[in-house]
């Protein structure tokens, strides 16, 4: 591994579950010669078991700590990230992750989403008592707006369009501030 390919900055993808994280991610990943990592495969691996069989087991404390802690983890540089939709809720992590790159918000519409998440009781998806996954969006939208440093519309032309827009925007940004 060469000197400039060390200090290149990672990209990280935000969003809600559904919006195409991990599809984008793999796109970016290969288009830009880079590894993909999914921090839900992290906290996966490292559990045993699926998201939702880790809520439904150890209750959602127990994972919003076990995402966290896989969050802060985090060191590497040049590498495509795909969260999970929650980590926009640990500050801290955040920071962290702010630190290795640049953040991309892949936005997507409450209606497109609810046709994209057909198995949302198996997803693994942290919901609080009384809460649906239109409050779910509603309260995650801010977080996302205010943790990233791009928002991409993630939707019509599907995940070759959107991993291509990152990239677009990506290069935009670094050519502005050459």
């Amino acid at each position: 591994m060469n000197k400039q390919r060390k200090k290149q900055e990672s990209i990280i993808l935000i969003g809600m579950p559904g919006s195409g994280k991990s599809t984008v991610g793999v796109i970016l990943a290969k288009a830009l010669c880079m590894q993909f990592l999914d921090t839900d495969f992290m906290i996966q691996r490292r559990e045993g078991l699926k998201l939702q069989q880790i809520i439904k087991k150890h209750g959602s404390e127990y994972f919003a700590k076990a995402e966290e802690q896989a969050l802060l983890s985090l060191r590497p540089r040049g590498q495509v990230i795909a969260t999970g939709g929650s980590a926009v809720f640990y500050p801290e992590a955040m920071q962290n992750l702010r630190a290795l790159g640049k953040i991309v918000y892949l936005e997507v519409s409450l209606e497109s989403l609810k046709k994209r998440l057909w198995n949302i009781k198996t997803r693994g998806i942290v919901f609080k008592p009384g809460q649906d996954i239109e409050s779910v969006y509603k309260e995650r939208i801010p977080l996302y707006e205010r943790y990233s440093d791009f928002k991409i519309t993630s939707g019509p032309g599907g995940a070759d369009r959107t991993a291509l827009a990152v990239i677009e925007a990506l290069n935009k940004n670094r050519m502005q501030n050459q």
